[in-house]
């Protein structure tokens, strides 16, 4: 015969016997129960036991006058497990009281004098919660350790394999990340992605395109607005900092935000802590922030457009997607997937590709990146009925440029084997020699460009962090 299945525990926090014993007795059939009559109680026996739900009174010694102690019970549990379900005990029945408690972390709440068969729902409710939680999060550990989880993210080239591994390692971590790429190479699947698989995964991932706001609306969608707070302000209302407390707030086209705001922002960043707009109450946040952009943002600091303090707060951690057309191995896989998901949303049966519209497809430059690709497979997916596309489906600018480029690359001349003696003298390894070349083309562009490192990248045709990892490799001066 086997073995039962061992009961969940139940932390009962309560100094007074009465109503533990009460709990006690409600639970005792299905559960392991413990109790505690204090804080320092309740956490040593968190520190000792695995416990699966705590059911905790507000008010405890050694002020039972106030909730000062209840809550920092909930704190304190939220730093030890922040996935560990609290379910408050409270006599008050006031909205106030309920507020803080959430804000906080509870799971639920229920009153004095209360049924024992609601308890008993509820803990069960509660206790099911957590299994499923812990149940994800040791998923996407299995996940994430093998590499195999993605959250969309489409290919498989090398230089997207290198940047899904830095988010992975920067999940882990609570370090602020700017995204940079062109638009359409998918920043904002990238900050969900780091989202999906954090400890803060639990919590909201709430997202800001900066640049689809107007300017006068910027600082009341961060931060919120009272009240009164300005003409239309009828009602109090979140800002996206106070809405992402506990998860990810993704600020997108971070460089459109005015010197003003960038303050503000700056402040916020430091403190943890901030104002809505019109309003006195000071507001604490837990969050984490990733921003992108598609702007040179260290040109906009040479400009005096960008604070400098505020770019080195948000780029503790760079991830530069790359545009679509310097992956080129990636783009067949995205085509398919993206005819995959349009064939499923009209309906249609899964075309395949004719080698022809492959190569096109691979050959043209896509300015739009991932969405303009995405728009182009949607639209093949849509006009056409043949079971195989072929570049009939594509439309004629894309089809055009594709085909021009395709000539220009056949009609480039490939270097005469002679010139290797020159380029490579018998001393030297291969590896040296690219090293040596390698230098002397950054050598070249700073001199030309007057040190400026963005100039530079542009006049090499390379990223501003590429440009910084060689400096930094080939030990370039400037």
């Amino acid at each position: 015969m086997s073995e039962e299945e061992p009961k969940q525990t139940v932390l009962v926090v309560d100094d007074h016997e009465a109503i533990r014993k009460q709990l006690y007795w409600a639970l005792e059939e299905n559960y392991r129960v413990l109790e505690a009559g204090s804080r320092n109680e309740a956490l040593s026996l968190l520190d000792q036991e695995q416990v699966d739900v705590v059911l905790c009174d507000l008010r405890l010694p050694p002020v039972e006058s106030d909730i000062t102690e209840g809550l920092a019970i909930l704190e304190s549990i939220r730093k030890l497990n922040p996935l560990l379900p609290v379910i408050v005990i409270t006599g008050d029945e006031d909205r106030e009281t309920a507020l803080k408690v959430v804000q906080r972390g509870a799971y639920d709440l229920f009153h004095k004098p209360f049924n024992v068969e609601e308890v008993e729902i509820i803990v069960r409710r509660a206790t099911q919660h957590y299994l499923l939680e812990k149940d994800n999060l040791n998923l996407r550990d299995e996940l994430r350790r093998s590499g195999g989880f993605q959250g969309g993210i489409v290919g498989s080239s090398p230089v997207l394999r290198r940047i899904m591994d830095q988010a992975r390692a920067v999940a882990e971590t609570t370090a602020t990340v700017m995204i940079t790429g062109e638009s359409g190479t998918g920043k904002e699947m990238l900050a969900r992605f780091i989202h999906n698989i954090s400890p803060r995964a639990r919590g909201p991932f709430i997202a800001c395109n900066i640049a689809a706001l107007p300017e006068s609306l910027v600082e009341s969608e961060l931060f919120g607005h009272e009240k009164g707070a300005f003409t239309g302000a009828s009602a109090r209302r979140q800002g996206r900092f106070e809405m992402a407390n506990t998860g990810t707030l993704f600020l997108d086209e971070i460089g459109e935000l005015s010197q003003a705001m960038q303050v503000k922002l700056l402040r916020v960043l430091q403190e943890r802590q901030f104002e809505r707009l019109g309003g006195k109450d000071t507001i604490t946040v837990d969050i984490r922030v990733i921003s992108a952009t598609n702007r040179d943002l260290e040109q906009m600091i040479e400009n005096g457009q960008f604070r400098e303090d505020l770019y080195y707060r948000l780029n503790i951690v760079n991830l530069e997607l790359p545009p679509l057309r310097e992956r080129p191995d990636d783009i067949p896989i995205l085509a398919n997937h993206f005819a995959q998901k349009a064939s499923a949303k009209y309906d249609r049966t899964t075309p395949t590709f004719s080698t022809d519209l492959l190569k096109l497809l691979t050959t043209y430059r896509w300015p739009g990146n991932i969405r303009e690709l995405e728009n182009v497979i949607e639209r093949a997916v849509v006009i056409s009925t043949s079971p195989v596309l072929d570049e009939s489906v594509l439309p004629d600018k894309v089809r055009s440029l594709a085909n021009n480029a395709g000539q220009t690359t056949a009609q480039t001349k490939v270097p005469q084997l002679e010139l290797i003696d020159g380029l490579l003298p018998p001393e030297l390894s291969f590896e040296t020699a690219i090293s040596n070349f390698k230098r002397q083309l950054v050598r070249q562009a700073l001199r030309e460009c007057n040190g400026s490192r963005s100039e530079a990248a542009h006049r090499l045709k390379i990223s501003r962090q590429y440009l910084h990892r060689l400096i930094n490799e080939l030990n370039v001066e400037g």
